[in-house]
């Protein structure tokens, strides 16, 4: 068999593949069976497919309607017991659904959540979390509202990434609640002001009798409930040379 022969074979078969592919993709290059819910388009993959493209959004978004998604079904029937938050999908900033889908089960239907990047949705809506996910319902996070971004980051939900003992540790005497430090739902900033002796002009006064004009970041100095606390800072060297564990454990004894 000459070397033209045989090219001509190989042109012949290629060929064949190539309009078996394109007449009967299904048998050819199917990565596996669709979601039930598009069993009915097992047959037709350029429903959703376009020759040596891939599956574009516009395919998706023609049976999909982004506006639609969550709200009602691909065929206008009102959806009245959606189980997920899916409105984000109206705040996304392009249409890229084969990103996060695929309706092949031998692929992987829809990803896990914790693929999801962020940075698809608009950046207002990036830092209004509970506008996609379910609040805690732990007692600290019954009493704050949004401002999620301010003890967790969006590539993991734990570890959070603040630890309140660093800036003021809770005692016997300082059981409260968030607001009463952390006022107007702004867990960046706090007050001392307006809990027994601790009233502006009191402070003021307490201060400058030791020469201090710099009071108002209480807890540089004072860390926790212990009155004496700043004059052990002054004694140790400072935040970094004092030893709160140990001091904490002196103090509630």
């Amino acid at each position: 068999m000459n070397n033209k022969t045989i090219l001509v074979i190989i042109v012949i078969n290629l060929l064949a593949l190539v309009l078996l592919t394109l007449f009967v993709p299904q048998h050819m290059i199917s990565p596996g069976k669709l979601i039930d819910s598009h069993a009915e388009l097992a047959d037709d993959c350029f429903a959703c497919h376009t020759p040596f493209i891939g599956s574009p959004a516009g395919q998706c978004i023609a049976c999909h309607k982004v506006e639609e998604i969550g709200k009602v079904t691909t065929k206008g029937v009102p959806i009245a017991t959606e189980k997920k938050n899916v409105a984000f999908h109206q705040q996304l900033i392009e249409e890229d659904c084969v990103s996060c889908h695929s309706d092949h089960n031998g692929v992987q239907a829809f990803r896990p959540i914790s693929q999801f990047s962020h940075n698809l949705l608009e950046a207002s809506l990036q830092n209004e979390c509970d506008s996609c996910h379910t609040s805690p319902t732990d007692d600290l996070h019954k009493k704050i509202k949004g401002n999620c971004g301010q003890c967790h980051s969006q590539d993991a939900w734990t570890p959070a990434t603040f630890d309140h003992e660093e800036y003021f540790r809770f005692d016997r005497h300082h059981e409260t609640e968030c607001e009463t430090c952390h006022v107007n739902n702004d867990y960046t900033d706090y007050t001392c002001y307006g809990c027994h002796e601790h009233s502006r002009s009191k402070i003021r006064e307490e201060h400058l009798e030791e020469g201090i004009r710099d009071y108002e970041n209480c807890v540089k100095c004072h860390r926790s409930g212990d009155e004496d606390e700043a004059k052990y800072l002054m004694r140790s060297g400072g935040v970094e040379g004092y030893d709160y564990k140990q001091r904490r454990k002196d103090h509630d004894d």
